[in-house]
């Protein structure tokens, strides 16, 4: 899907736009697409350039482009919760995923974050995805096919990884699960020195849990937990304010660095960050 320009073609997946609602849907050949304001042919949407605005059987405008990540992972199939745009984009910054890295995520989802860690590892990186559930990881592969095409570079692993992690020294550690702080000592032999861990948990008592637990290994440093709100204006002439309704908390993510040294109590870390932060407030992200 990825990279695809010229005219729409059949088999290729486009984002129907109707003002402030969007639907995804795939070309195919005499197919009807139907919703509250009509219907329209695939057959009329199938060879026209993108960016061509059509008009249902009623008359409503539907404007179709192909869709961006942001908009294929809102409205791909889900088989779990999804990780969302705006917190995903933080995360491959934090968590600093480059061209190259190999990098293992617990669990799969829905295959949103999963994209985009292979989208930012590129073709030399490695993803290994660790998925207890079978019908996740089935839908998450399809996801992911679908907007990247198969990848040689993805390993899925239908294992819990609670009960342990069989690689070493990867670059990079993502955990999307319910008790994160479970993986913490697994993660040590699993990151190389330098590494970076990250977890992404709905609930500040799951990210308490997760802190308590890094800091209690000793081989971490550098621990933050922080949230991402995102809030949209509206700009229409003379009316300038916020949207009455924002994506506010969705989770909270903590991000640490593997150490090579342990560092007992990690007391050196705590008194140098804690003079950085008092002297200095604004370097604390």
């Amino acid at each position: 899907m990825q990279g695809n320009t010229g005219k729409l073609k059949e088999g290729e997946w486009v984002i129907l736009w109707e003002e402030k609602r969007r639907h995804l849907l795939k070309l195919e050949r005499d197919k009807v697409f139907y919703y509250n304001k009509g219907h329209l042919s695939h057959n009329e949407i199938i060879g026209k350039e993108e960016g061509t605005i059509f008009v249902s059987s009623h008359g409503g405008k539907l404007l179709a482009l192909r869709p961006t990540f942001s908009d294929y992972i809102l409205e791909m199939p889900r088989g779990a919760q999804i990780i969302y745009p705006k917190d995903i984009g933080v995360i491959l910054i934090w968590a600093d995923i480059y061209e190259g890295a190999k990098v293992i995520e617990a669990g799969i989802g829905s295959g949103a974050l999963t994209i985009a860690l292979l989208k930012a590892v590129g073709e030399k990186g490695i993803v290994v995805s660790y998925e207890v559930r079978e019908d996740f990881a089935l839908r998450a592969l399809k996801n992911i096919e679908e907007f990247l095409g198969k990848r040689e570079n993805h390993i899925l692993k239908l294992k819990d990884i609670y009960n342990g992690i069989e690689e070493e020294n990867f670059d990079r550690i993502i955990l999307d699960l319910p008790e994160p702080w479970r993986v913490v000592d697994y993660t040590i032999k699993a990151l190389r020195p330098g590494g970076i861990f990250l977890s992404y948990s709905p609930t500040i008592i799951q990210a308490q849990k997760t802190v308590s637990a890094l800091k209690n290994t000793s081989c971490y440093a550098f621990i933050e937990t922080f949230e991402v709100l995102l809030r949209p204006w509206q700009i229409e002439d003379l009316s300038v304010r916020p949207y009455h309704r924002m994506v506010a908390h969705t989770a909270f993510i903590t991000c640490a660095r593997r150490i090579h040294t342990e560092i007992k109590g990690n007391k050196f870390l705590k008194d140098e960050l804690s003079e950085e932060v008092e002297e200095n407030p604004e370097n604390i992200f």
